[in-house]
């Protein structure tokens, strides 16, 4: 996986973090994510941050 096109996907409230990657050419608004939380023990939204 090419390292500039990774992204940071974190959830707000525990702090948690997800790496993925996007296609930058077709998808120009932050992405978010429904991904499993290990600290809630449930799915949650994931938000795109900041490297």
């Amino acid at each position: 996986m090419s390292q500039d096109r990774l992204i940071v996907l974190k959830h707000a409230a525990t702090g948690e973090v997800y790496w993925t990657s996007k296609n930058k050419k077709l998808v120009t608004r932050k992405i978010e994510l429904k991904k499993y939380s290990k600290k809630l023990r449930k799915h949650v939204i994931f938000k795109e941050a900041k490297k």
